[in-house]
């Protein structure tokens, strides 16, 4: 079923217009009679019939409205340290599919990239239509907002005791430090180069802790899809965290090596 987002939805009736409206008529192509789904800022789902295309406005009945079932109920922050070329596109994209909050971009000592403030605006543009998007594809409950850049000595005082980071020269196992701060979790994530042992101190200074994702040095644009859905399956937000993993007869599957 289609998604899309507005901030106010009208009952019974809701109109929809603009890039929406267009891309409905013209890119989907649907028809009235067939239904789509309008997410508003509330976390509420309301489940639509189209009933009228006219010009550039589509006009649709709502048939059923709820809460969102499809956000995480733990908030997840995601400070990426910005990444050469179009990087950040895809860890933006791939972030909010798998359920981030929300998205900082962090300028780190070891940041290849460093753009000026005019580039900046334009990429921060760029980077939450990316978000948009991604959030219609995965039928988010809510639109990730990509935050402007940060220092990363604001960022760790931003994010407090709720920081986690991932550090290559190690840390506990995201398993211990994901049960601290189940409700809402900052994950810190280097560039290229990682972070220096000073930035991570300073993250460690603000309440914050280092983290390792294991003895494999993972790319910049791997480690917070891999720590993310870790985290996801840790605070039961890849589905019904009360049931057990089974084998066809009914046994429980048993962890093995896997260590969070």
């Amino acid at each position: 079923m289609a998604w899309f987002f507005s901030e106010n939805v009208t009952k019974p009736v809701h109109i929809i217009t603009g890039e929406d409206a267009q891309h409905i008529i013209k890119s989907l192509r649907m028809k009235a009679g067939e239904e789509l789904s309008v997410c508003d800022g509330g976390k509420i789902q309301h489940d639509c019939v189209i009933e009228n295309i006219s010009g550039g406005t589509v006009e649709v009945l709502v048939k059923s409205s709820y809460p969102c079932k499809n956000e995480p109920h733990s908030k997840i922050t995601l400070y990426q340290a910005l990444a050469k070329g179009d990087k950040m596109d895809f860890i933006i994209q791939k972030s909010v599919e798998l359920g981030v909050a929300e998205i900082v971009p962090v300028l780190t000592s070891r940041c290849v990239s460093r753009p000026d403030e005019k580039s900046m605006k334009k990429k921060l543009e760029r980077w939450n239509k990316i978000a948009l998007q991604a959030a219609m594809q995965s039928r988010r409950g809510i639109i990730p907002v990509v935050k402007p850049m940060m220092k990363l000595s604001d960022a760790a005082k931003r994010a407090g005791k709720s920081a986690v980071v991932c550090y290559e020269l190690g840390g506990k196992p995201l398993g211990e430090l994901v049960e601290e701060r189940k409700s809402e979790i900052s994950l810190f994530i280097g560039s290229e180069g990682g972070f220096e042992r000073s930035e991570v101190e300073s993250i460690i200074k603000e309440g914050g802790s280092a983290a390792t994702l294991g003895n494999r040095i993972l790319r910049a644009e791997t480690a917070p899809l891999a720590a993310l859905s870790v985290i996801m399956y840790l605070t039961g937000n890849l589905g019904n965290e009360t049931d057990e993993p089974r084998t066809d007869n009914g046994e429980e599957i048993q962890g093995g090596n896997w260590h969070f």
